[in-house]
């Protein structure tokens, strides 16, 4: 459909492909202990929808941009997608963009 971008474009790593027309992004991230003066992991699932003229699969990376509620969870829409390098696939891999 016409649905506007406009917001936040962010990208992530396709975790779940199971919903019709819906894919879940994993978006891995650090964050300071100041205590600690280390980064610890972290890591947010964002509900994207994902158009059926895009070929996705679990581990590739998407660039998805945020849109008007969709649905109940889904806020963001997939604009672009690459292909998976063979070298890091995994649901928990860490990866930074």
């Amino acid at each position: 459909g016409n649905v506007s971008i406009r917001g936040r474009i962010l990208k992530g790593v396709v975790v779940s492909t199971k919903m019709r027309r819906t894919v879940v992004i994993r978006r891995d991230y650090l964050r300071f202990v100041s205590k600690y003066r280390r980064f610890e992991k972290r890591h947010k699932t964002i509900s994207a929808h994902c158009s059926p003229a895009f070929r996705v699969k679990e581990g590739d990376i998407v660039t998805v941009g945020q849109c008007r509620p969709l649905s109940k969870t889904v806020r963001f829409n997939v604009l672009k997608v690459e292909e998976a390098n063979e070298a890091a696939v995994g649901k928990k891999t860490f990866r930074l963009f």
